[in-house]
């Protein structure tokens, strides 16, 4: 895994147990709630949705909290909100590219929020389209533990094209209209599922090895996370996982 999956492999385990339960909840909600008003609330004719609500079950949400959030997408629930979807592009320290997509019903506050983010870690908001093509849509389903080579079988099987190893997890890449098929595949293989998601994957990576740079780095990526609007931060920095531990620990 490069360094940007490990941290988010970390934030995994620790977000769905922390004291910020109630904010993750509301930002897997607000994801489910807009796929389900773009495309209906049958997540078997809505692949969106579908996606959406794989993860929320991912971090444990319960089933009430996610079908409210489908009433509310799908119009049965008459206090559905409305929301834009924004993408935005920048760069943190030694030139890390930074996507940055986030679900808001007020444009200039998010946008304000995001650039204060980026400027007080060493940061640039970029134009359209600056760093996107550096990053490619693709389905990541981290598993916990297994053997390897049983696992590729089972999820190669299903569509599944890569797997990497970091200790005892895996990360299983596939094209993103095949993430519900390995999900299913992996799990009726008996594995353990940590994440299933569609993720903006970095087609190259840039090393950083300077512990100071790392956890400016990684404080960015934190704050811009934090934001109420922000629903996923993907940045192509890789750090070694010594230096990851040690600034992340």
């Amino acid at each position: 895994m490069s360094g940007h999956s490990k941290w988010s492999s970390i934030k995994h385990k620790k977000g769905a147990a922390d004291a910020k339960r109630g904010k993750l909840f509301s930002k897997l909600s607000r994801a489910i709630i807009v796929a389900a008003k773009e495309g209906g609330g049958d997540p078997g004719n809505n692949l969106a949705l579908q996606n959406a609500i794989e993860k929320a079950r991912s971090y444990s949400m319960p089933k009430d909290n996610i079908d409210r959030a489908i009433a509310k997408g799908s119009g049965a629930d008459a206090d559905g909100s409305s929301f834009d979807t924004v993408v935005y592009e920048g760069y943190g320290p030694e030139g890390i590219a930074v996507l940055v997509e986030a679900l808001t019903d007020n444009r200039n506050r998010t946008a304000s929020e995001v650039r204060h983010a980026f400027s007080k870690f060493g940061g640039s908001l970029g134009a359209t389209g600056a760093v996107a093509w550096q990053f490619e849509r693709r389905g990541v389903v981290v598993v916990t533990g297994g053997d390897e080579d049983e696992l590729f079988l089972a999820a190669a099987d299903a569509g599944a094209e890569d797997v990497s190893a970091d200790g005892d997890s895996f990360e299983v890449t596939s094209a993103p209209e095949h993430l519900s098929a390995v999900r299913q595949a992996i799990e009726a293989a008996g594995f353990t599922i940590q994440s299933a998601e569609l993720a903006m994957v970095p087609k190259t990576t840039v090393a950083v090895e300077d512990e100071s740079t790392a956890r400016t780095v990684l404080r960015l990526i934190e704050a811009l996370e934090d934001d109420d609007d922000v629903q996923e931060v993907y940045a192509n920095f890789d750090i070694p996982e010594a230096v990851l531990e040690a600034v992340a620990g």
